[in-house]
């Protein structure tokens, strides 16, 4: 039986995060712990809450059994509707065959499944292990208002952070001519964070995925098809966009001390399922208050409580 939906996440979390070594020797990237409250993994599910996405498939692959455990059915993310829900996909046995995710294009096409339960409209594929805050429903509108096949979004980033991103490049007239995964001599600084919006359509382009010159079959591949077709939508963040890669140790750091400044000077917690879950009327005071008192002897337990009680003046 068919539940139609107008969009579904497709959330990337099978990386091995080889640059962070040990954090990541028995474990998901994704799966890393955050800030001494969180996994990385909260962010992209927090914020497909937030935008009001209620269907998300994960895709794990490497060193899955504790990301597997944590997401669990997605109640920490109200992501376990009986309408939706938080989905673990690995990779698996088809018949007499099976093989692993073989790049990001072959992990979208291997779930047509999954996707077609669901007959989206619209298809966002997200990175999991990417930092940042964002309402993915004002590029779902930008994407449907410019009647976009493919939609994607990329940020400046300084050339030396280039080379551990997608590229994507221009001409002298700025338009788009190619897309580059990661190269050792990046052309342009536009990187590409790992957000795309796509009609349906995008199923048949995974499936005919040429390998790339690292052998793998790559959502750049997509891309450029887009591209070639002219069928593709840019979105630049803007400067006020904050977005976090979480590659390497000093990337880690680098965020978390971000986050510690939002939290500490303006008095919130970044990514806080339990306020977006109250404030979405999905739970009401007297259970956030019930809530709260797990994480009694921190400051996030006193969070949760001050507004329970209304302390910060919010309607």
């Amino acid at each position: 039986m068919i539940n139609k939906k107008e969009i579904v996440a497709m959330l990337l979390a099978g990386g091995q995060g080889s640059r962070l070594f040990a954090l990541t020797q028995k474990k998901a990237k994704p799966a890393v712990s955050y800030g001494g409250k969180y996994k990385i993994i909260d962010f992209p599910l927090s914020n497909c809450t937030n935008s009001g996405i209620d269907t998300v498939g994960v895709l794990t692959q490497y060193e899955p059994l504790e990301l597997n455990a944590y997401i669990g059915t997605g109640g920490f993310w109200d992501l376990d509707s009986l309408n939706g829900g938080a989905y673990v996909l690995p990779p698996y046995m088809k018949g007499e065959t099976g093989n692993w995710y073989r790049g990001t294009a072959d992990a979208i096409y291997q779930n047509i499944n999954f996707i077609d339960n669901f007959d989206p409209d619209h298809i966002i594929v997200l990175s999991g292990d990417q930092i940042c805050t964002m309402d993915y429903d004002k590029m779902l509108q930008y994407h449907k208002e410019k009647g976009a096949d493919c939609t994607i979004s990329v940020l400046n980033v300084t050339y030396e952070e280039a080379k551990r991103f997608g590229i994507m490049n221009t001409d002298t007239n700025n338009r788009i001519v190619e897309f580059e995964e990661k190269p050792a001599e990046p052309k342009s600084n536009y990187a590409v964070p790992g957000l795309y919006f796509y009609t349906n359509e995008v199923i048949e382009i995974a499936k005919n995925v040429k390998p790339s010159a690292r052998g793998e079959l790559e959502i750049t591949s997509v891309n450029d098809e887009y591209m070639k077709r002219k069928q593709l939508k840019v979105e630049k963040l803007g400067r006020g966009m904050t977005w976090f890669d979480t590659g390497t140790h000093d990337a880690l750091l680098e965020t978390a001390s971000f986050v510690q400044t939002i939290e500490k000077r303006q008095g919130m917690q970044v990514c806080c399922p339990e306020e977006i879950a109250y404030k979405n009327g999905w739970i009401t005071s007297s259970e956030l208050a019930e809530l709260s008192k797990i994480y009694m002897k921190t400051e996030y337990g006193k969070y949760l409580k001050d507004l329970a009680e209304n302390k910060f003046g919010e309607e």
